[in-house]
Protein backbone atom coordinates (compact mmCIF):
# COMPACT_ATOMS: atom_id res chain seq x y z
CA UNK A 1 0.00 0.00 0.00
CA UNK A 2 1.71 3.45 -1.29
CA UNK A 3 1.45 6.06 1.29
CA UNK A 4 -1.45 8.66 -0.62
CA UNK A 5 -3.59 5.38 -0.89
CA UNK A 6 -5.78 6.01 2.68
CA UNK A 7 -6.30 10.14 1.78
CA UNK A 8 -7.18 9.27 -1.95
CA UNK A 9 -9.99 7.28 -0.41
CA UNK A 10 -10.43 9.06 2.03
CA UNK A 11 -11.69 12.10 -0.66
CA UNK A 12 -13.65 9.71 -2.67
CA UNK A 13 -15.76 8.80 -0.12
CA UNK A 14 -16.26 12.57 0.59
CA UNK A 15 -17.01 13.04 -2.39
CA UNK A 16 -19.41 10.46 -2.79
CA UNK A 17 -20.94 11.63 0.11
CA UNK A 18 -21.17 15.33 -1.50
CA UNK A 19 -22.50 13.67 -4.74
CA UNK A 20 -25.22 11.59 -2.68
CA UNK A 21 -26.36 14.30 -0.19
CA UNK A 22 -26.97 16.62 -3.43
CA UNK A 23 -29.18 14.06 -5.14
CA UNK A 24 -30.30 13.56 -1.72
CA UNK A 25 -31.33 17.47 -1.21
CA UNK A 26 -33.00 17.67 -4.50
CA UNK A 27 -35.21 14.80 -3.91
CA UNK A 28 -35.86 16.09 -0.46
CA UNK A 29 -36.44 19.50 -2.53
CA UNK A 30 -39.30 17.90 -4.74
CA UNK A 31 -40.26 16.06 -1.89
CA UNK A 32 -41.07 19.52 0.26
CA UNK A 33 -42.89 21.23 -2.65
CA UNK A 34 -45.74 18.18 -2.85
CA UNK A 35 -45.88 18.14 0.72
CA UNK A 36 -46.11 21.89 0.66
CA UNK A 37 -49.23 22.11 -2.21
CA UNK A 38 -51.13 19.39 -0.49
CA UNK A 39 -51.04 21.30 2.71
CA UNK A 40 -51.68 24.19 1.19
CA UNK A 41 -54.28 23.00 -0.58
CA UNK A 42 -56.12 21.39 2.60
CA UNK A 43 -55.74 24.85 4.62
CA UNK A 44 -56.60 26.61 1.78
CA UNK A 45 -53.59 29.08 1.50
CA UNK A 46 -51.63 30.15 -1.63
CA UNK A 47 -49.69 27.21 -3.96
CA UNK A 48 -46.17 27.71 -5.23
CA UNK A 49 -44.27 26.07 -7.76
CA UNK A 50 -41.63 25.43 -5.99
CA UNK A 51 -42.48 24.66 -2.53
CA UNK A 52 -41.17 27.84 -0.30
CA UNK A 53 -44.28 28.74 1.80
CA UNK A 54 -43.22 29.90 5.18
CA UNK A 55 -45.31 30.11 8.04
CA UNK A 56 -44.86 34.03 7.43
CA UNK A 57 -46.88 35.41 4.38
CA UNK A 58 -46.54 39.04 3.73
CA UNK A 59 -44.12 41.70 3.50
CA UNK A 60 -41.32 42.15 6.04
CA UNK A 61 -41.01 45.73 7.37
CA UNK A 62 -37.21 45.53 7.76
CA UNK A 63 -34.23 44.15 6.32
CA UNK A 64 -34.18 42.92 2.59
CA UNK A 65 -37.95 42.83 2.57
CA UNK A 66 -37.80 46.52 4.37
CA UNK A 67 -35.26 47.89 1.67
CA UNK A 68 -37.60 46.38 -1.38
CA UNK A 69 -40.80 47.67 -0.13
CA UNK A 70 -39.42 51.37 0.73
CA UNK A 71 -38.19 50.87 -3.15
CA UNK A 72 -41.45 50.17 -3.77
CA UNK A 73 -40.24 46.66 -5.25
CA UNK A 74 -41.63 43.90 -3.26
CA UNK A 75 -45.06 42.47 -3.76
CA UNK A 76 -46.85 41.32 -0.52
CA UNK A 77 -47.28 37.65 -1.65
CA UNK A 78 -43.82 37.16 -3.05
CA UNK A 79 -41.68 34.18 -0.79
CA UNK A 80 -38.00 33.91 0.45
CA UNK A 81 -36.95 32.71 -2.22
CA UNK A 82 -38.50 35.46 -4.91
CA UNK A 83 -37.54 38.33 -2.63
CA UNK A 84 -34.06 37.54 -2.35
CA UNK A 85 -33.99 37.11 -6.20
CA UNK A 86 -35.68 40.15 -6.87
CA UNK A 87 -33.10 41.79 -4.25
CA UNK A 88 -30.22 40.43 -5.76
CA UNK A 89 -31.40 41.20 -9.15
CA UNK A 90 -32.41 45.47 -8.71
CA UNK A 91 -29.16 45.33 -6.54
CA UNK A 92 -26.60 44.41 -8.77
CA UNK A 93 -28.91 45.61 -12.20
CA UNK A 94 -31.42 47.87 -10.75
CA UNK A 95 -33.67 45.20 -13.08
CA UNK A 96 -37.11 44.53 -10.82
CA UNK A 97 -38.03 40.77 -11.96
CA UNK A 98 -41.42 40.08 -13.23
CA UNK A 99 -43.79 37.29 -11.54
CA UNK A 100 -42.41 34.98 -13.86
CA UNK A 101 -38.73 35.68 -13.70
CA UNK A 102 -39.37 35.11 -9.64
CA UNK A 103 -41.08 32.28 -9.92
CA UNK A 104 -37.80 30.90 -12.35
CA UNK A 105 -35.79 31.85 -9.56
CA UNK A 106 -37.22 31.44 -6.58
CA UNK A 107 -37.61 27.41 -8.02
CA UNK A 108 -34.07 27.96 -8.52
CA UNK A 109 -32.80 28.89 -5.00
CA UNK A 110 -35.47 26.89 -3.80
CA UNK A 111 -33.50 23.74 -4.91
CA UNK A 112 -29.98 25.05 -4.83
CA UNK A 113 -30.79 25.47 -0.55
CA UNK A 114 -32.18 21.92 -0.60
CA UNK A 115 -29.08 20.75 -2.82
CA UNK A 116 -26.19 22.48 -0.60
CA UNK A 117 -28.07 21.34 2.56
CA UNK A 118 -28.01 17.64 1.40
CA UNK A 119 -24.14 17.75 0.27
CA UNK A 120 -23.72 19.28 3.57
CA UNK A 121 -25.11 16.29 5.12
CA UNK A 122 -23.45 14.13 3.02
CA UNK A 123 -20.40 15.55 3.55
CA UNK A 124 -21.00 15.35 7.50
CA UNK A 125 -22.23 11.54 7.14
CA UNK A 126 -19.09 10.65 5.51
CA UNK A 127 -16.64 11.67 8.10
CA UNK A 128 -19.52 10.82 10.89
CA UNK A 129 -20.56 7.96 10.07
CA UNK A 130 -23.18 7.68 13.02
CA UNK A 131 -25.20 10.18 11.41
CA UNK A 132 -26.02 7.90 8.43
CA UNK A 133 -28.38 6.38 10.86
CA UNK A 134 -31.97 7.59 10.83
CA UNK A 135 -30.23 11.38 11.11
CA UNK A 136 -31.65 12.83 7.73
CA UNK A 137 -35.04 13.63 8.53
CA UNK A 138 -34.16 14.98 11.51
CA UNK A 139 -31.01 17.39 9.69
CA UNK A 140 -33.56 18.13 7.38
CA UNK A 141 -36.41 19.38 9.82
CA UNK A 142 -33.41 21.35 11.68
CA UNK A 143 -32.34 22.88 8.08
CA UNK A 144 -36.17 24.08 7.73
CA UNK A 145 -36.65 25.03 11.37
CA UNK A 146 -33.46 27.08 11.54
CA UNK A 147 -33.59 28.21 8.01
CA UNK A 148 -37.37 29.37 7.19
CA UNK A 149 -38.48 30.33 10.81
CA UNK A 150 -35.04 31.69 12.16
CA UNK A 151 -32.80 33.06 9.57
CA UNK A 152 -35.53 34.28 6.76
CA UNK A 153 -37.26 36.04 9.21
CA UNK A 154 -34.03 37.40 10.93
CA UNK A 155 -33.00 38.80 7.57
CA UNK A 156 -36.18 40.60 6.61
CA UNK A 157 -36.86 37.95 4.04
CA UNK A 158 -40.57 36.95 5.35
CA UNK A 159 -42.67 38.10 8.36
CA UNK A 160 -41.52 37.32 11.75
CA UNK A 161 -42.74 33.95 13.30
Amino acid sequence: MMKGEPRKEAEGDLLKGLAAGVVGGLVASAVMNQFQALLSKLLGGQERSHGAQSLQQGSPEVGVGGELKAEGKDAEEDDATERIANAISVGVSGHELTEREKEIAGTAFHYAMGASSGALYGAVAELLPAVKVGAGVPFGAAVWLIADEGLVPAVGLSKSP
